[in-house]
């Protein structure tokens, strides 16, 4: 299981946002690329990176930034999500350098855009679903659909999707600890891989989805962790360290 450091874009800087709330936004850096140089330095070997400018406008805002962070780190495995809504998008950031395209707010609203994807772009599309309650959100969280996050993820299990992104909005920038039940459950309902996201507050939730890693059907292939390493509850390097060990 990799630990994985989240940068979040918004208006040129690195934020994190509570519960996906723009006014429930802290600032952290002014200097994405150079954050990105120091979780690389600290032993990162992937990077989730979300242009949340993009989330919400629906098209890349932060490309330029994004394309010097995969320049500097040619080896360094990087998932972008936020405004990838179309073939070109994927197509302008794999040759940028980025690995996998996070699909999400189309993937709800289209859910055949992502079989076209896996299809046109193989190995490189991961969806990106993000739950309240167990229902899926879309739209930068904006907006709570009907549909359940566990339906959704079977449906596209078959496309060929490489993994999954799973996020609890309602933990998520609150450091109040990952949703594990629901975490399991959905990486229990799915072959694909389960990349947790949200509420990741210190060593003790890597030790509990570490054991969790190998009992499920599909597996939790990565955690990703934002406000926790940028407000020091977590360290980095020690946390990769456990999972390599």
């Amino acid at each position: 299981m990799q630990v994985i450091p989240a940068i979040d874009f918004k208006d040129g800087k690195v934020v994190n946002l509570k519960q996906g709330q723009l006014d429930q936004s802290t600032t952290y850096s002014d200097d994405p690329v150079g954050m990105a140089d120091h979780w690389v330095a600290q032993g990162a070997e992937r990077l989730h990176l979300v242009d949340l400018d993009g989330a919400f406008e629906g098209k890349p805002v932060n490309r330029d930034a994004i394309a010097r962070i995969a320049a500097n780190h040619p080896d360094l495995t990087i998932q972008l999500g936020g405004g990838i809504r179309s073939a070109e998008v994927i197509e302008a950031y794999l040759a940028a350098g980025v690995d996998y395209l996070i699909i999400g707010t189309r993937a709800v609203e289209e859910p055949e855009f992502v079989g076209a994807m896996c299809k046109q772009f193989p190995g490189h599309i991961i969806v990106g679903l993000d739950g309240l309650h167990g229902m899926v959100a879309k739209k930068g969280w904006t907006e709570v659909t009907d549909v359940s996050v566990k339906s959704l993820a079977m449906l596209f299990e078959a496309d060929g999707i490489e993994a999954i992104v799973y996020t609890d909005i309602g933990k998520d920038g609150m450091m109040g600890g990952i949703n594990l039940h629901a975490t399991r459950d959905l990486a229990d309902s799915v072959r694909v891989p389960v990349i947790a996201s949200g509420g990741v507050t210190d060593l003790s939730d890597i030790k509990a989805l570490l054991d969790e890693e190998k009992r499920v059907y599909g597996g939790i292939s990565g955690v990703i962790t934002g406000r926790a390493i940028y407000e020091g509850t977590l360290d980095l390097a020690e946390a990769i360290a456990l999972c390599r060990a």
